[in-house]
């Protein structure tokens, strides 16, 4: 299995859209910002 650094927020993300997540809903405050955007920015 390939190891890639990030932050646990982008972790958060990237897990969630292995796992199948097919929609997103939140308010961008801090500190969770990167999760919408990271799912904002890699999601299908």
């Amino acid at each position: 299995m390939k190891r890639i650094l990030m932050k646990g927020n982008e972790a958060i993300a990237r897990s969630a859209i292995l796992g199948g997540c097919e929609a997103f809903f939140g308010y961008p405050i801090t500190p969770q910002n990167e999760i919408p955007e990271y799912l904002s920015r890699y999601m299908p």
